[in-house]
């Protein structure tokens, strides 16, 4: 099964530097403006998407521990991974 530490480093791998300079100015995430604390690595959305589609099994647990990452990449992400999971399963894991 795979963990958020294989998700993690995927995305690092695909990371732009340069690109999320361009995104950080792009949404305003200075002091004080409206994007203010958000950190991007510089993965494309079709990147994001064909990752998440990759990891959609990954534990809802491994998917919480990601939704806190400061990484707005990560945050994108696992809100994909998460429409990606079967809420049946989840549903019957649960109970």
């Amino acid at each position: 099964m795979f963990n958020q530490g294989q998700v993690k480093a995927e995305l690092e791998k695909l990371s732009d530097p340069e690109r999320a300079m361009k995104l950080q100015r792009f949404f305003k995430t200075g002091k004080g403006e409206y994007g203010e604390g958000d950190v991007f690595i510089g993965v494309r959305v079709p990147d994001q998407r064909r990752i998440a589609k990759k990891y959609r099994n990954i534990s809802l647990t491994d998917v919480l521990e990601l939704l806190r990452s400061e990484i707005h990449a990560r945050a994108a992400k696992k809100l994909d991974m998460l429409g990606s999971i079967n809420l049946e399963r989840l549903l019957k894991r649960a109970h």
